[in-house]
């Protein structure tokens, strides 16, 4: 067998989540039916790196599968993006060292999150932003979100029902910028990886913090106290995008011959 890594985009509108499940689609179940079909009918089971809930976008996901026998690289791309469902495009295939796992190896997550705000609403960004009526002030919200970079317990953040124990993440890297010409709002974190809906947790608690019905300490003040309800709202799904996945620099993750 030969096992390929691949990044894919898609937009997440009409799906349920990246996760295949029963009665509901999802980008798992559309990649593998494809694949499938390219595999002379011979199922084949796709691994990702993360799972994207309902709504959510993808620029950079990575995804890895076997085939039986090893294909020209850029042609497998190409049959699989013209073959899979317009929403996903299959950006870059990359043959690599068979005990790769997209989700196993170290690596590092970036998330991007898009605010509409002010109104009207656009309506032609439904889908692809998450909207905010409500005045917002950029440099609170650069202030509180220095606050997020480092090593915590995200408890704080985390939506109610999550199975994972540990809730210990390091985020890198986190900002916000602002767009006056299309009214937009930018929030990117990258992280060694992100609890259930955090990113949309932290969004929703630092517009409270832009909008002044949070103070700038609030984002301490849930991290010490590990408390869900100190928090803001979380933001809605269409925002959010998986915008990058990067792989420690070692001999599973490079494309072989590298």
């Amino acid at each position: 067998m030969t096992r390929y890594k691949v990044t894919i985009a898609y937009d997440g509108t009409h799906f349920s989540g990246f996760q295949r499940q029963p009665q509901a689609r999802s980008v798992q179940e559309e990649l593998e039916k494809t694949l499938t079909k390219l595999n002379s009918g011979q199922p084949v089971t796709v691994h990702g790196a993360g799972r994207t809930d309902a709504g959510v976008h993808a620029y950079g996901q990575v995804i890895h599968f076997d085939l039986p026998e090893a294909r020209e690289v850029e042609k497998l791309r190409f049959a699989l993006d013209t073959q899979s469902p317009e929403d996903i495009a299959v950006v870059r295939v990359e043959q690599v060292a068979d005990d790769f796992h997209c989700r196993y190896a170290k690596h590092h997550k970036t998330y991007e999150f898009l605010v509409d705000v002010g109104r009207p609403k656009n309506p032609m960004l439904r889908h692809l932003t998450t909207a905010y009526p409500y005045p917002v002030e950029l440099v609170p919200m650069q202030e509180a979100i220095k606050d997020l970079i480092g090593t915590h317990d995200f408890t704080g953040f985390t939506a109610s029902g999550t199975s994972v124990a540990n809730k210990v993440r390091t985020i890198t890297a986190a900002s916000v910028t602002y767009d006056a010409t299309k009214h937009l709002y930018t929030f990117t974190f990258t992280g060694n990886g992100f609890l259930y809906k955090q990113v949309r947790n932290m969004v929703g608690t630092l517009l409270k913090i832009g909008n002044g019905r949070f103070p700038i300490s609030q984002i301490k003040t849930v991290l010490d106290s590990k408390n869900r309800q100190l928090a803001g709202p979380t933001a809605g799904p269409g925002g959010l995008y998986l915008k990058e996945i990067s792989y420690d620099d070692d001999v599973h993750s490079r494309p072989l011959g590298q």
